[in-house]
């Protein structure tokens, strides 16, 4: 889910995985090769306002898996190895595959306009169900606004204590969208809008008459055998072993340049209803690595509908600016780097950050989770234009072991 409320290693070997420690002071027998280079990359992010930093890069000859800083900075603990996370927007490539096999299976087509399944549900403020595609919805070409901008006061501490545990209905967070202007007419430009997915999500459960959740888990979570991903709904707890995440809010005379930010609180309990279609998963590195290759590789999808995802539009220079040559198909990115190009959708939800990347030919994949969204670098560090995880993911993918 992008983050808009504030407008809103000690080495051993085991199972094939080089394992690297909490840290460059513990890290100790794999002091070379691509191990290191990991580790070093995790350890740098502490200093952009990274709690804790937990890596895997699944590559043919095994795993590397390394971690850095603390899960619970209180207690000085490191972020598990197997520790369960929030993905975000991670969520859209599940909720997009899971349209596409509709497709697939006839049951609906990308060029279905959202009025044949929903209705009247958009029909205001020049948003209208008559002129948005699925395929628009899944691909941010709807010109729907974001919901998340009526939810200005989740980006105060006070904002969010209160409404942390709220229940939203997709129903809501249309409703909530549409008391806004469009911001364009469909398929005229590209601009991120989780509102497109939920009215996506809300499409699958009048085609199967199932949730939405009930489709992702039979159709793809089930199957894969992702026996660490949840589907939580409304309920606010992480399975554990979860690290802390961590949220901090702007402070006063904030500016988007300079948010300002406070101390960070502890936003581990939170209703996930409000992300939803948009951003509502939990899963660990090793099951977001696996759902990635499967996705790339045709497991989860036919030729032709993933030739429909890995169709790509340009994005806007923000995008570009986070991940240079960034171009988004249905649910999916892609980005450029040092060995040619690679497949992506990272997530940011109240707590927690996760970015990831797979080679075209899903032949590695690497995953990484943050326990925080709300970065805050050390006194004279500058945040860098591109996403902090820039390097670390270039270096996964494109350097040999």
């Amino acid at each position: 889910m992008r983050k808009s409320f504030a407008a809103v290693m000690l080495a051993a070997t085991v199972a094939g995985a080089t394992v690297v420690g909490i840290g460059a002071a513990q890290a100790t027998t794999n002091g070379s090769g691509l191990g290191a280079t990991l580790q070093s990359d995790a350890d740098a992010l502490q200093r952009y306002g990274a709690p804790g930093v937990l890596v895997e890069l699944d590559t043919p000859r095994g795993d590397i898996r390394v971690r850095s800083g603390h899960g619970n900075v209180a207690r000085r603990t490191p972020i598990a190895w197997d520790a369960k996370f929030r993905i975000g927007s991670y969520t859209k490539p599940f909720v997009a595959a899971t349209v596409l096999q509709l497709a697939g299976e006839r049951k609906l087509s990308l060029d279905d306009k959202v009025e044949r399944f929903l209705p009247g549900l958009i029909r205001s403020n020049g948003n209208d169900g008559r002129k948005i595609t699925v395929r628009q919805l899944l691909q941010h070409t709807s010109g729907l606004p974001e919901y998340t901008n009526a939810m200005t006061a989740m980006g105060t501490e006070e904002g969010f204590q209160e409404s942390r545990l709220r229940t939203w209905t997709n129903a809501e967070l249309v409703g909530l969208a549409t008391r806004f202007p469009a911001d364009f007419a469909p398929g005229t430009r590209w601009s991120y809008s989780n509102t497109g997915y939920v009215v996506a999500s809300m499409i699958i459960e009048k085609v199967t008459g199932h949730t939405w959740q009930q489709e992702v888990r039979d159709r793809i979570v089930r199957p894969l055998g992702l026996r660490d991903t949840y589907l939580p709904g409304t309920t606010p707890t992480i399975p554990r072993p979860h690290a802390v995440g961590y949220q901090r809010f702007p402070g006063p005379g904030a500016t988007p340049e300079d948010p300002r930010y406070g101390e960070p609180i502890d936003a581990t309990l939170l209703n996930p209803s409000l992300a939803g279609p948009a951003g509502e998963m939990i899963s660990t590195a090793d099951d977001a690595n696996t759902f990635l290759r499967a996705l790339v590789t045709g497991k989860v999808l036919k030729r032709a509908q993933l030739a429909e995802m890995q169709r790509t539009v340009a994005t806007d220079d923000n995008l570009r600016a986070r991940w240079p040559g960034a171009r988004y198909g249905l649910g999916i990115v892609w980005a450029d780097n040092s060995c040619g190009g690679y497949w992506s959708h990272g997530g940011d939800i109240p707590g927690f950050m996760t970015r990831n990347g797979v080679t075209p030919n899903g032949s590695r994949s690497v995953t990484v989770s943050i326990n925080t969204d709300s970065l805050k670098p050390d006194p004279g560090v500058q945040m860098p234009t591109a996403d902090i995880t820039t390097d670390l993911v270039d270096h996964a993918l494109c350097n040999a072991r």
